[in-house]
């Protein structure tokens, strides 16, 4: 189904723009048209299916799913369900908040947080179809060991004291009492503004990364990036962690970079480390995130995070030595 954007880029490029294959031009023009348009066709079909069923959630009902669960359990629970809701850092934050306000413990909250970023549907689908559905399951079961051994240690070391107090917060659609008794029209209607909202959050980041992409790709030469950032250079997985932590994007719109970088000859593992960094520790989810995290809490969030991309990074470049 997907070979449809392929002849759509195919059809912009070569007869309409009458481009050349062999120019970087045309490269460019193609990747940007073909990738745009098929992220976008996912985004909004996905977030729109995920959130006709996310309007059966509601953050007391999965307090009291919880907690008739083994603590293991539940956090293999929360992040699934991080996996299963919002397409970016910011918009998982309203969720997170609204957990912690439902008295999840901070350990199962704090899982979903980690995951909810790095990992959606749109994202495996892509990963899937261009890099490959064994680094795609890899990647995936990376996010979420994160987000569960992140949780587990901040649960163990009882961090609860470095979360701000809570007010009120707006609950996910239903009536009193976390209660989501809504009609299928009703919930048709909050899939239509759920898909809205998270795309009006995202499509600027998308095109934005689906442009550096396409750049990359066309014009930057393959030997730069293997002599730079080759498997041989032991400071480059930490140097892309740090890098991306000033960046903002959703995992959806870096699978475009993830492409264009691996194609280029970026390792695995160090393209991997810069994509998890972007989106799930960047500046401007610490700056919403410290409205109810305290400033010990963000460090250690930041701390474990980057500590963790690192060696998922030499990790994964040790595993997948060869192009995958």
């Amino acid at each position: 189904m997907l070979t449809f954007f392929t002849k759509l880029a195919d059809l912009v490029t070569y007869q309409l723009f009458r481009l050349s294959p062999e120019t970087p031009e045309a490269e460019v023009l193609h990747f940007f048209i073909e990738d745009t348009a098929k992220i976008f066709f996912l985004l909004v079909t996905l977030v729109f299916i995920v959130g006709f069923f996310r309007s059966w959630l509601a953050p007391d009902k999965v307090r009291q799913w919880l907690e008739k669960c083994p603590r293991l359990v539940a956090y293999g629970l929360a992040v699934i369900l991080g996996a299963l809701t919002p397409f970016c850092s910011c918009s998982s934050i309203p969720v997170f908040i609204a957990f912690l306000s439902a008295r999840i413990p901070l350990g199962i909250t704090m899982a979903f947080l980690i995951a909810s970023p790095m990992i959606n549907e749109v994202a495996a689908l892509m990963f899937g179809e261009i890099i490959g559905w064994h680094f795609t399951l890899a990647y995936i079961a990376t996010g979420m060991i994160t987000g569960i051994i992140g949780g587990l240690l901040i649960d163990s070391l009882k961090l609860e004291k470095w979360v701000e107090p809570l007010g009120a917060t707006n609950p996910l659609p239903g009536k009193k009492d976390g209660e989501t008794g809504l009609s299928l029209r009703e919930r048709l209607q909050y899939a239509k503004k759920e898909t809205a909202d998270i795309v009006g959050r995202v499509w600027h980041y998308i095109i934005i990364g689906v442009g550096v992409g396409a750049i990359i790709h066309g014009y930057v030469p393959q030997n730069w990036f293997i002599e730079h950032a080759g498997t041989d250079n032991f400071w480059a997985v930490p140097l892309a962690v740090v890098m991306a932590i000033p960046l903002y994007a959703s995992v959806t719109g870096t699978v475009p970079i993830a492409e264009a970088l691996i194609d280029k000859g970026l390792p695995v593992g160090t393209t991997l480390a810069f994509i998890m960094s972007t989106v799930a520790i960047s500046l401007p989810e610490l700056m919403i995130l410290r409205r109810v995290l305290k400033p010990q809490m963000l460090a250690f969030f930041v701390v474990y995070l980057v500590i963790a991309f690192i060696l998922t990074g030499y990790g994964f470049n040790f595993m997948f030595r060869t192009a995958p």
